[in-house]
């Protein structure tokens, strides 16, 4: 899993594989989802991430058993 800001653009990308996208889609105004070619979720991408994260540039990781 990889977790990605780019404050140029506002963009929080999460992927989860690193697989080729096959399509993308805006599930939620802001929220765009992508998928492989089995529709399975590779990652998604948070528009306007300051306005929507309570801290982008940040990430809390926990593994909990």
């Amino acid at each position: 899993m990889k977790v990605t800001y780019d404050p140029n653009v506002d963009v929080l990308r999460i992927l989860l594989l690193d697989i080729p996208i096959e399509e993308s889609d805006e599930d939620k105004p802001g929220i765009i989802l992508d998928y492989d070619k089995h529709d399975n979720v590779l990652g998604l991408e948070v528009l306007n991430a300051s306005q929507r994260v309570e801290n982008p540039r940040g990430v809390d990781y926990a593994v909990t058993a």
